[in-house]
């Protein structure tokens, strides 16, 4: 982790959440204190239809609730969409912007990402900007260019690290179980780093990198323990307070 910058142990719980899962969030929000030891902030970035409630049922609490999405727009004829002033009104502090699964699935461009990470800071909430390389990019020897490329064209240059954080998911790495090693991991984060400074300056040295792509209770500990390595931004283990927890009690002792 970098020092001077306060973790963030985020999840992402992706198209899964109804309203049986509020006893798992609820469960969370109440672990989560004692889990990081107050050394960590935390977020759960759950489906809109869930947000509203998952919203009351950690508040007070450590633990922020998040969208995985939004418009451009603030409003309009877009069937479908929800915008970031939506989510804001539903509870929300943060929300995901150009996760690889939208990238792939809705073939959102960098462009696109920049736009949704501006509707974000517009509406008051934190834009949680995601990039990383396929794994045909990585074999290829493609991964910091790929990085590079992506910040240039996702970060808008009014970023602060107030209204952003970013996160670093190695697309091949995303539930598979599979992650980079601990070298490339400190090398991808290092970059991003860098180019962040090449693009925001200074400000960048407060900027939240997160680590995704099959971070687990048993490999968090490592994870978190890398340079500019400030949090991760959590899948399939963040569905599960037990296991959430786990990697939220990684924290300790970084």
């Amino acid at each position: 982790m970098t020092p001077g910058i306060r973790p963030l142990i985020a999840g992402n719980w992706k198209m899964n959440g109804t309203s049986d899962s509020l006893g798992e969030l609820q469960a969370i929000a109440a672990g989560f204190a004692d889990a990081s030891g107050n050394e960590a902030d935390g977020l759960i970035c759950v489906p809109a239809t869930l947000l509203d409630r998952a919203a009351k049922a950690m508040a007070g609490s450590p633990v922020a609730s998040g969208g995985q999405d939004c418009h451009a727009k603030e409003s309009g004829a877009h069937t479908g969409d929800i915008s970031a002033a939506m989510l804001k009104d539903c509870g929300a502090s943060h929300v995901i912007v150009g996760h690889s699964e939208r990238r792939a699935d809705h073939g959102e461009s960098d462009a696109v990402v920049a736009a949704k990470a501006k509707a974000a800071w517009q509406a008051g909430l934190v834009a949680v900007i995601c990039i990383g390389e396929t794994r045909e990019e990585r074999v290829s020897g493609k991964t910091l260019s790929v990085l590079s490329t992506q910040i240039a064209g996702s970060v808008p240059a009014e970023a602060t690290a107030a209204n952003t954080v970013v996160a670093y998911e190695p697309v091949w790495a995303i539930g598979t179980g599979l992650i980079p090693t601990l070298p490339d991991v400190e090398e991808a984060h290092a970059h991003i780093r860098a180019e962040l400074k090449r693009l925001i300056g200074a400000e960048a040295d407060g900027v939240r990198i997160l680590y995704g792509g099959s971070m687990k209770p048993d490999n968090a500990g490592e994870l978190l323990s890398i340079n500019n390595v400030d949090g991760g931004l959590i899948g399939g283990a963040s569905l599960k307070a037990k296991d959430f927890l786990a990697i939220a009690n990684a924290v300790k002792g970084k």
